[in-house]
């Protein structure tokens, strides 16, 4: 089916299942009860499962298959971003043209930054990558402000031209669409005590999420993955053969920057703003952490990746004291005060620690990330299920021989 073998037609059909009932996976504790603050099937965070999981399958593409390690990946992310809200400000809110020019923008940037960089490899590649994003984040914070807008960032405005939809104007801001269907357009079903959420943005991007995944697949299978693994193995002796590795490096460093600029634009299509945060190394170091933790060079690690460092990021780093206070109230106040002075070091503002101890686990004891996790437990499972069949047999042969005895 669509050119896949039947464990990667398997695969996307699992990818495509979460996507489409994420709003209900993500919601597994009904409204006001005091686990709610863990569900995550609201819009704008599942967008974001969505997009960080696009631009990290773009960043794995790259540094899974060979090896390249890119420090400066936030860089196409920003460029994409100030692409696509350039284009609804000259030309119209559609999300389509602006989805299209942040891919090519980022593209070409990526091309000129792969010309220079995949010159050297290893440690001096990761640095030079550093290094242009930022030059990247510094131009657009402070030397290109009339193009990016400095350190307000670039946004939306009145007057606008926004030439293909009428012009002129407006008595206020526009919302960017797909063809006429709002991005913020949500409809909600309740059942009971619980309240689905279905936005028509997340839809927009989890459909991009599954062609992006689908063609992430293609390359893996590809004569042209395996080009890239064997550059991984041992570029040098590839070499050896008279066989040039820089076109099939800079191809994929163009493509991954092309993923990345997608996701900026998803980013800017779902809320109009672009600024030179979403390019500073932090950025850069984000998606990294997400492709190690799900699993690099693995399909699927990528997105389980992002969706675990957007969840910490989004509902981990709310629960602050007077939460913890809210769960422990039972107890005496001493033990009261001592849990939740020892769990607050852990969550709110601090879950990046809990984060950084999570990262240090996987790495230590799941070097391939939770796929591996994945995969350890179902050989487990399989192991005590052929040890208790095993045990059965022998129990039935037994019993079996007893007669003739």
């Amino acid at each position: 089916m669509l050119g896949l073998d039947r464990k990667d037609t398997g695969l996307l059909a699992v990818v495509a299942i979460l996507a489409l009932f994420a709003p209900f996976i993500l919601n597994p504790f009904p409204q006001g009860s005091e686990l709610a603050q863990f569900n995550a099937g609201y819009p704008d965070l599942m967008q974001r499962f969505v997009i960080f999981g696009i631009f990290a399958i773009g960043f794995n593409l790259l540094f899974g298959l060979t090896g390249y390690l890119s420090f400066g990946h936030a860089a196409f992310l920003g460029v994409g971003s100030y692409a696509a809200v350039w284009m609804f400000k000259l030309l119209s809110m559609n999300v389509i043209p602006a989805i299209l020019l942040s891919i090519a923008v980022a593209g070409l940037f990526s091309v000129v930054i792969g010309y220079i960089s995949l010159r050297r490899s290893g440690i001096y590649f990761s640095i030079l990558t550093l290094a242009f994003a930022q030059m990247s984040f510094n131009l657009a914070y402070s030397v290109l402000t009339p193009i990016t807008n400095g350190e307000t960032g670039l946004q939306l405005s009145l007057d606008d031209p926004r030439v293909l939809d009428g012009g002129g104007v407006a008595t206020s801001l526009p919302l960017t669409n797909f063809f006429g269907i709002e991005m913020r357009a949500t409809e909600t079903l309740n059942l009971g005590p619980w309240a689905f959420q279905f936005n028509a943005g997340y839809y927009l991007c989890a459909i991009l999420l599954l062609v992006t995944f689908y063609i992430s697949i293609r390359i893996f299978r590809s004569p042209f993955g395996l080009m890239l693994r064997a550059v991984k193995s041992n570029q040098q002796r590839l070499s050896y053969t008279g066989l040039s590795t820089r076109p099939y490096t800079l191809a994929v460093f163009v493509i991954s920057g092309m993923y990345a600029g997608l996701a900026g634009g998803l980013l800017a299509s779902m809320d109009p703003l672009a600024g030179a945060e979403r390019m500073q190394w932090t950025a850069s170091g984000e998606v990294v952490i997400m492709t190690i933790l799900g699993g690099a060079g693995t399909l699927i690690g990528p997105v389980l990746g992002a969706g675990v460092i957007k969840y910490f990021e989004n509902i981990f780093s709310k629960i602050n004291e007077g939460v913890l206070h809210g769960w422990f109230g039972a107890l005496p106040d001493g033990l009261e005060n001592a849990i939740v002075w020892v769990l607050a070091r852990f969550t709110g503002e601090g879950w990046h620690l809990t984060l950084g101890l999570l990262f240090m686990a996987i790495i230590i004891f799941l070097p391939g990330g939770l796929v591996e996790g994945g995969r350890r437990s179902r050989a487990l499972f399989r192991r005590r299920g052929r040890r208790g069949g095993a045990a059965e047999e022998d129990a039935a042969k037994q019993r079996a021989a007893r007669p003739a005895e």
